[in-house]
């Protein structure tokens, strides 16, 4: 039934397949019982496996359990859930916000809650596939405008009915470029036609900005958005997301978020974590300054030996091949060599854009970067890619 299917993407090198990483996140991780240098983790900060963490979750575990037990409207509500949001709050200077089991859970909840039927949603093109989603779930007319194009999207807001509602929604940080959205001139945007902006900052949050509070930060612009979207899943080191926002926002996805009502809620021992990360990104801002230093060491290293990246301004830091075959031959050759940096292929990214998307951490040492740099050296030659 399903084998014409596979054999379909297989013959245009688009099949996906599962690869086991056993043992914990890390700069070095094993694979095929070997260890191998890791540029393809979202765990910016190393806090995977921060000390602190793993004692807030065994803690949790010891005192609340497992599991929740129910949703939260129902018995699933408990104290680590309670600390993360007040904390959640504190720490986006919001006045409140509400947890959800998964950055993809919190967008198919929060869009169809923002903008129903009626209304006009206007998204970047390369926004993540879980703000698409949440886009087409809505009931809204759904548009989307070129990547960072503010021309066109100021045209899709003028030809627009008059006083018609309308959501503007982007990534902060683009998860398969690493670049940044314009955030003050969105804003500009949204406020001189009276729009509203979500701005999903999934891969900002802990890494952007003097403090870690993202990309709002980053740009000064956090008094002027009433509220956002993140996760606790990339530089936080855990799981789940989280709105923040003001209290009746929250209020209302109590009552209108379906995937927040209508799912148990998260295992204390991950809220718990949660809480604990924020503590390790307020304490340790070393970690930051190591991942920036670690940022710049690799994409001068990269551009010196010929390869060509993408316009990124984060740790996300993609070498651009093009053709699916031509990044699927370059990902095995840097494995075999002892780096595991994967092939991204379309529908994940356009059509002749196939990259290996590398990653940076805190804790990448030097002779780590070193060595991947080597093995890209060697595999570029090999494959005539540089």
């Amino acid at each position: 039934m399903f084998e014409d299917a596979l054999a379909q993407l297989d013959a245009r090198h688009l099949l996906r397949r599962l690869r086991l990483t056993e043992s914990a996140p890390g700069p070095v991780v094993t694979i095929e019982g070997r260890p191998v240098i890791l540029m393809a983790a979202n765990d910016y900060l190393g806090l995977a496996t921060h000390p602190a963490l793993k004692q807030a979750a065994i803690d949790a575990v010891v005192r609340f359990g497992v599991g929740s037990g129910a949703s939260r409207l129902i018995s699933g509500t408990l104290p680590p859930h309670a600390d993360l949001e007040t904390a959640l709050a504190r720490f986006k200077g919001a006045e409140a916000s509400l947890v959800f089991g998964s950055g993809y859970l919190a967008n198919i909840g929060l869009i169809p809650a923002l903008a129903g039927t009626g209304a006009l949603i206007l998204a970047d093109r390369l926004c993540h596939a879980s703000l698409i989603d949440g886009c087409r779930l809505s009931g809204a007319n759904f548009r989307v405008f070129r990547h960072r194009d503010l021309a066109h999207l100021e045209q899709l807001l003028s030809g627009r009915k008059a006083r018609r509602p309308t959501l503007i929604v982007t990534d902060g940080v683009f998860s398969m470029d690493g670049d940044l959205a314009p955030l003050p001139d969105l804003i500009a945007l949204a406020e001189r036609h009276d729009a509203r902006l979500l701005v999903d900052d999934a891969h900002g949050t802990g890494v952007m900005g003097d403090t870690g509070r993202g990309t709002l930060e980053h740009f000064g612009v956090e008094s002027r958005l009433p509220f956002q979207m993140g996760t606790l899943s990339k530089a936080l080191g855990g799981s789940g997301a989280y709105v923040a926002g003001p209290s009746t926002l929250i209020r209302h996805l109590v009552n209108h978020a379906r995937s927040f009502i209508y799912t148990t809620a998260p295992p204390p021992a991950t809220a718990a974590a949660a809480l604990a990360a924020l503590d390790v990104i307020r304490n340790e801002p070393e970690r930051r300054t190591r991942l920036w230093t670690n940022r710049q060491r690799w994409v001068e290293g990269l551009v010196g030996l010929g390869y060509r990246i993408a316009d990124t301004a984060s740790p996300i830091v993609p070498v651009l091949i093009g053709q699916a075959d031509q990044a699927l031959r370059l990902a095995e050759r840097l494995l075999q060599l002892g780096v595991f940096a994967p092939a991204i292929r379309p529908p994940t990214v356009p059509e002749g854009t196939s990259r290996i998307r590398t990653t940076l951490s805190s804790e990448h040492r030097p002779e780590h970067l070193d060595q991947a740099l080597a093995a890209f050296r060697q595999a570029g030659h090999e494959l005539r890619l540089i």
